[in-house]
């Protein structure tokens, strides 16, 4: 091994890579896009630390993504910290304790890196960017619509112009069998028939529950488009839990498609894997062109219930690897090369133009071919902008 032989200090841990020009680039501009329209709409940024102690990381929903928090030990107070695998917990935090005394309801952006113990099979990064909002304080369908199309904004701003939207009701199944009167197990058998699709695994689990049964097929039935869905939810006699809850669906529904004709909108009522801390309507959007989640959220309780603070909320995430992949790229800078002894003041006029300029800091032979080496594309010659 030679003295500058050293590729193998590039290898990093699995599910960790560096983001490279133009890429960092690009991710940074979005970034600042989304953000620019969350504020046009009056969320307000926050920005919690990195890590924190675990007892308020991990403590109200926070709890859900435990398995997946680094954790280490505090030199300074002796006590053991988490290193942030989400952050809406975070920002949910801040409201309840350093905003709480702020007029409701609370609107809160944010955006900053996390890092979870494992990835997953459609996921297998272990660091990524999150970029949100929070609505805090009001539990309204209105709130909840207002987080669909504030993402759909976001995403389209940034450059993520076939967008889709699919609506869950997380904790309508719960619902059903608790007003139906469903024991705990035939339960739990009917929700892994639901998460295969399977309506014969339903009644198979449900076969001395005839009624639940039919009610739980005809929740399954309802997955695809939203408008088509919500009319086969409304022909079911739900118990009242449920029924309340599909009429807020309903209502969603309702309140995007008068703010986006034409937005593609499908509802799942049954689906609730990875959604186990959302308590009512949730959503993701994808990418018409693809089938990776560009953003997710939904309503939740935000603070700590075991200390009797909670506040009704919801908001969203967007993450940012799969948005810059669906999202178009944006023509890259020109390069101006300025030759040696270049004053300093004369690159300003040229940035204005919207170059970059790069400084030649080294005396060199044949100007284009240095301009060259620097991956320029215009190089400063007799006062004028030559292309190469």
């Amino acid at each position: 091994m030679t003295a500058n032989d050293n590729d193998h200090r590039g290898l990093l841990p699995a599910g960790l890579a560096d983001l490279l020009p133009p890429d960092a680039a690009r991710e940074t501009d979005a970034i600042d896009i989304a953000i620019g329209r969350f504020a046009a709409f009056g969320y307000e940024r926050v920005k919690p630390p990195l890590v924190e102690f675990e007892e308020s990381l991990l403590g109200g929903p926070g709890a859900a993504l435990a398995s997946q928090t680094f954790r280490l030990m505090d030199p300074v107070s002796q006590r053991m910290m988490g290193v942030r695998p989400d952050m809406t917990v975070q920002v949910a935090r801040i409201a309840v304790t350093r905003l709480k005394h702020e007029s409701r309801p609370l609107r809160l952006s944010y955006g900053g890196n996390v890092i979870r113990v494992r990835g997953n099979a459609l996921k297998p990064e272990r660091q990524f960017t999150q970029v949100g909002t929070e609505l805090i304080g009001v539990d309204s369908a209105e709130a909840d619509a207002e987080a669909v199309l504030l993402a759909v904004d976001a995403l389209r701003a940034i450059g993520v112009s076939r967008l889709s939207v699919d609506l869950n009701l997380p904790t309508l199944v719960a619902a059903v069998g608790a007003g139906l009167g469903l024991p705990a197990e035939a339960l739990r058998r009917a929700r892994r028939a639901l998460d295969r699709k399977d309506e014969g695994g339903i009644a198979k689990a449900l076969a001395s529950q005839r009624q639940a049964g039919e009610m739980l097929v005809g929740l399954l039935r309802a997955a695809g488009p939203a408008e088509e869905g919500i009319t086969k939810l409304r022909a079911l006699a739900l118990p009242e839990a449920g029924a309340a809850e599909a009429a807020r669906l309903a209502e969603v529904v309702a309140l995007v498609r008068a703010a986006d004709e034409d937005l593609p909108m499908t509802i799942d009522p049954v689906e609730y894997r990875g959604l186990e801390y959302q308590t009512g309507v949730s959503f993701s959007v994808f990418a018409l062109d693809g089938r990776q989640s560009l953003a997710s959220g939904g309503r939740y309780s935000a603070g700590y219930p075991e200390d009797g603070v909670s506040e009704a909320a919801t908001g969203f995430t967007l993450y940012m690897d799969a948005v810059l992949a669906a999202s178009r790229a944006t023509p890259e800078r020109p390069r101006l090369f300025l030759p040696l002894g270049t004053p300093w003041r004369d690159a300003a006029p040229w940035q204005a133009k919207g170059y970059a300029v790069v400084r030649a800091v080294t005396a060199s032979e044949e100007l284009r071919t240095e301009a060259k080496r620097l991956r320029c594309s215009h190089a400063l010659i007799d006062a004028e902008a030559v292309p190469l």
